[in-house]
């Protein structure tokens, strides 16, 4: 088991051009199974002489353990993938894991900020400091494309095109998408690559990364992270607010302002439509509340 596990790891490095975060959930769903076989038969069995009866048993032991849904769904889907590749090798005949159900995830609607909270947030780095023209930079960049926090530290000079009002950007699977650049977003970044520091230690002739720490070495997600959570404490905003939020508010905004939804599912790099309808739930419970508030035979 572990033997295949690791060649297909490698397939997923080598021929797919995975993401070092993909291939650790990939990693960690199959090493969840493999413990489930060790903890109840003592050994793990070669994977080609699993059947679907004995992978639903795996699954209801995950719900059993107090496994969230997505949880589960995400373990379900790493091993059809895993048996997928199997099939493509000739170690197994056929999927075991293909005719077993995802498990009924609650839809949860995302949180998003208002415009009023997306405007005390862009405004609350400073503009006298480098970093702080590096954070209105990243907070206007994230709004404006609607990006991911994984692409915003991704991007380097070189995707940045002023003049069209662009950035290009490797989303999940490198896939690459052209995203919109606001003016706000555009003159933030303008200031603060002015400002920027690169380090001597990047290799030489590379596209210089966009965002860099107080060492000119690029940004992590982690530090993102921190950063933002630094200016939600100053503004009092809600602690739930990740980099995420951004991008969910990129999304809801533009519904709310009329953009049809397949123009926001490229824009937001979604490769199933099903994916961005999530924000219209969100869309059509504001339009409802503006209209009980407005109506005068509302209720």
């Amino acid at each position: 088991m572990q033997r295949k596990i690791g060649k297909f790891l490698q397939h997923l490095h080598v021929e797919r051009a995975a993401s070092p975060h993909t291939l650790k959930s990939y990693r960690e769903d199959l090493e969840t199974l493999v413990e489930y076989f060790q903890d109840n038969q003592g050994q793990c069995p070669d994977p080609g002489s699993l059947t679907s009866v004995q992978l639903r048993g795996y699954l209801s032991a995950l719900h059993d353990a107090g496994y969230a849904k997505a949880s589960i769904a995400r373990k379900l889907a790493s091993l059809r993938s895993f048996y997928r590749y199997g099939q493509r090798e000739d170690w197994v005949d056929s999927n075991p894991a293909k005719a077993l159900r995802n498990p009924r995830k609650a839809k949860k609607l995302p949180h998003f900020l208002g415009t009023s909270e997306i405007s005390k947030l862009l405004g609350a780095p400073s503009g006298d400091t480098p970093m702080g023209l590096r954070d209105r930079a990243i907070l206007e960049t994230l709004y404006s494309a609607g990006l991911r926090v994984s692409e915003l530290v991704d991007l380097g000079d070189t995707d940045i095109d002023f003049p069209q009002g662009i950035v290009r950007v490797r989303g999940k699977g490198r896939k690459e998408r052209l995203a919109p650049l606001g003016s706000y977003a555009a003159r933030a970044l303008k200031r603060w690559l002015k400002n920027r520091i690169l380090s001597s230690k990047l290799p030489a002739g590379s596209a210089a990364p966009v965002f860099v720490n107080r060492f000119g070495t690029r940004l992590t997600s982690r530090s993102v992270g921190r950063m933002l959570e630094k200016y939600l404490s100053l503004t009092g905003l809600d602690g739930r607010t990740s980099p995420h939020t951004l991008r969910h508010s990129f999304a809801t905004h533009l519904l709310d302002q009329g953009a049809d939804i397949r123009s926001v599912q490229e824009l937001l790099g979604h490769k199933s439509l099903e994916t961005t309808q999530i924000y219209t739930h969100v869309s059509t419970s504001n339009l409802r509340a503006a209209y009980e508030k407005a109506h005068p035979r509302a209720k």
